[in-house]
């Protein structure tokens, strides 16, 4: 499980350095193997080979005649690209990516279970701000989420 918030920053080649305390893991489950694709939320999610198989594979068994699915796959597994870790633990973000989430220097990575997203540091502040100022009590929540206890 991939958990927590980190500040990087892009070098001038458009690579970042994987945080060292996911290296060992991402070197052990899956090679330095990753696939990098894009969120509607106009930020990067960075999977681990093996848990993008998995996600690949739902979204192509779906049923291409619905507008919203082919839409979703076309992002998704259009944009998929694979990244190697290098040698030293670096990841070459390809400038259609970067251009996608607007991502230039300052970034933040965020561990999201078996996935990381990757948000430009100012995006991601604004949306935070965003997301803490909704009235709480205005949201309707989910099936799922009433039951949940935090």
């Amino acid at each position: 499980m991939f958990r927590g918030i980190n500040a990087l920053n892009l070098d001038a080649k458009g690579r970042l350095a994987v945080p060292s305390k996911y290296r060992d893991r991402l070197r052990e489950h899956c090679d330095g193997q990753l696939i990098v694709t894009v969120d509607r939320d106009r930020c990067l999610l960075i999977y681990p080979l093996p848990e993008w198989e998995i996600i690949e594979r739902k979204l192509a068994s779906l049923p291409n005649l619905d507008a919203q699915t082919r839409r979703l796959q076309r992002l998704l597994i259009g944009y998929a690209t694979e990244c190697v870790m290098d040698g030293n633990s670096r990841i070459l973000l390809p400038p259609p990516l970067r251009e996608f989430a607007a991502l230039e220097k300052r970034i933040v990575m965020i561990g999201q279970g078996a996935k990381f997203e990757l948000w430009d540091e100012q995006q991601w502040n604004g949306r935070c701000e965003e997301w803490l100022g909704v009235d709480d009590e205005a949201l309707a929540l989910s099936v799922e989420l009433e039951s949940l206890t935090l």
